[in-house]
């Protein structure tokens, strides 16, 4: 039986970590490692983990890095032919790293595989919502503008994979072997899977069961949407200085989906004036994204300027109406929720 390392970055998550420790204790795929990397945590998280007491769990502390930099180390560290990751206030159901390892063993052309998720709120209650991305075909076009693997906690890889695109740099006094890029505090796992697109042949693909329990919470990474928007230029960037022929091609269609991805989440923080801008600036960069995957545009030019024009109680009422005509339950808030449902990776 393969091993397969599970690498959890730890920092700032005492309300979460025992819980998400839990998960990948509980899973019905044993033969796992489970390294716990301390990026500096300032709060009782490591406290917690240092209380339990199974033989597989194995702390690794370092100086705060980030969370590129603890996978990083992980990875250093990681004795599995497969590496996981798993963000410390997030959750898998018991079956997710046995339905991966089948996907990988029945696929081998496959080195990336991804679930889709469900959306959990601060409390851990499931919020009705997932995350449905495409699943197979992705290519390197695909994936500069829209990321369907969704989030750190739905991949399970290859150790191959990360042979295959590791470089050396010298960030923290040696010279170390770099797997994702230090240089981003967001938007890492992004620049990470189109890189693998381009210098491996290795195929990215998903299955459809929502196996990862994607946690919101109101001070989580993409809720600062011109930090997501510098991330994301970033990533276009680095993408320009290794491939430029590439980037040139489809720079602009790719930007359009992010601006389009961006709309979304404005929507979802109920921002209407910044939804309308993002959506008519996706438009202007190019507006062959609305022939080409007119319903979730459609969508989000709705939600958009339904939100930056209505009063919210008449908003509120159209939300209703959607909601009665898709027969789903009121908490589902389905106008809002469509959007957040990442459709910029649905076919």
């Amino acid at each position: 039986m393969k091993k397969v390392s599970v690498i959890i970055p730890v920092y700032g998550v005492e309300n979460y970590i025992a819980a998400t420790v839990q998960s990948v204790l509980d899973q019905t795929y044993k033969h796992f490692e489970l390294l716990i990397i301390d990026d500096a945590s300032p709060d009782r998280s490591i406290e917690i983990c240092q209380q339990l007491t199974d033989a597989r769990i194995k702390i690794i502390h370092q100086a705060n890095r980030g969370l590129a930099g603890a996978r990083n180390t992980g990875i250093r560290h990681a004795q599995g032919e497969y590496l996981a990751f798993l963000d410390g206030d997030d959750l898998w159901s018991p079956q997710k790293l046995e339905k991966h390892m089948t996907h990988l063993e029945n696929s081998p052309a496959v080195g990336v595989s991804f679930s889709r998720s469900s959306f959990i709120d601060e409390a851990g209650k499931s919020l009705g919502t997932y995350q449905m991305p495409k699943l197979k075909e992705i290519t390197t076009p695909y994936l500069l503008g829209r990321n369907p693997v969704g989030n750190g906690s739905a991949a399970l890889i290859r150790r191959e994979v990360f042979e295959a695109i590791k470089f050396q740099d010298n960030l923290h006094g040696t010279v170390e072997d770099f797997y994702f890029d230090e240089h981003f505090r967001r938007a890492e796992d992004l620049e990470c899977w189109i890189r693998i697109s381009i210098q491996t042949n290795w195929q990215i693909e998903g299955i459809p069961e929502a196996l990862t329990l994607y946690r919101v919470s109101s001070g989580g990474l993409s809720a600062n949407i011109p930090q997501q928007s510098d991330a994301w230029e970033k990533v276009i960037e680095k993408t320009r200085s290794y491939a430029p022929e590439i980037v040139t091609q489809w720079e602009t269609l790719a930007r359009a989906y992010h601006l389009q991805y961006l709309a979304r989440n404005a929507v979802r923080l109920q921002d209407g004036s910044m939804a309308v801008k993002l959506i008519n600036r996706a438009l202007a960069t190019n507006w062959h994204i609305l022939l080409k995957e007119p319903r979730p545009m459609l969508l989000t030019l709705a939600a958009a300027y339904f939100l930056w024009l209505l009063p919210q109680s008449l908003y509120s009422s159209i939300e209703a109406v959607a909601l009665k005509r898709t027969g789903a339950s009121q908490k589902h808030r389905i106008l809002q929720d469509q959007l957040l449902e990442h459709q910029e990776g649905s076919t």
